[in-house]
């Protein structure tokens, strides 16, 4: 048997908080999903004026970064990106039913080692949608603090 870290609700509510915090911050109107080890959303918000479409696109980065156990982005990252045309995982993003997402906006939540979730965002440029997962991830780190628990934080994570 193996003991496993689960993702907490009030962990994802404190990284939506920190996510939103920054896209007020860079002026983005984002909308971000932390969802758990298998994809599911623990929490989904869609800032005031944020595109409706935010948060299927956001729940769709978040499920790929968590079940797949990578950025989102480095799917098409050159020049072995697995999902760009020619590589082992090219049409990839077909997969789950148009779930699947292979552009920049998803990162993988990992305490000690272990994938325990995915953060997702949607609104902005890459730049921003980077700026906002990594102050989520962030934030989840300086909780933890102190607890013995380590959180990756990075904008390229493949596990």
């Amino acid at each position: 048997m193996k003991t496993a870290l689960k993702l907490q609700p009030e962990e994802a509510r404190l990284m939506v908080d920190a996510a939103i915090a920054k896209s007020k911050e860079i002026g983005v109107l984002e909308t971000v999903c932390i969802a758990d080890e298998g994809g599911f959303p623990l929490v989904i918000e869609r800032m005031e004026g944020a595109r409706v479409t935010g948060p299927q696109i956001s729940w769709n980065k978040a499920f790929t970064a968590a079940t797949h156990k990578r950025s989102t982005h480095l799917f098409n990252k050159a020049p072995n990106g697995p999902a760009l045309p020619g590589n082992e995982a090219f049409g990839i993003q077909l997969s789950f039913e148009g779930r699947f997402a292979v552009f920049v906006g998803g990162f993988p939540i990992v305490v000690n080692g272990e994938v325990v979730g995915g953060v997702g965002l949607s609104g902005g440029n890459g730049e921003q949608d980077t700026a906002a997962g990594v102050a989520a991830l962030q934030a989840l780190a300086d909780h933890l603090s102190g607890t013995g628990h380590e959180v990756l934080v990075a904008a390229d994570i493949k596990r």
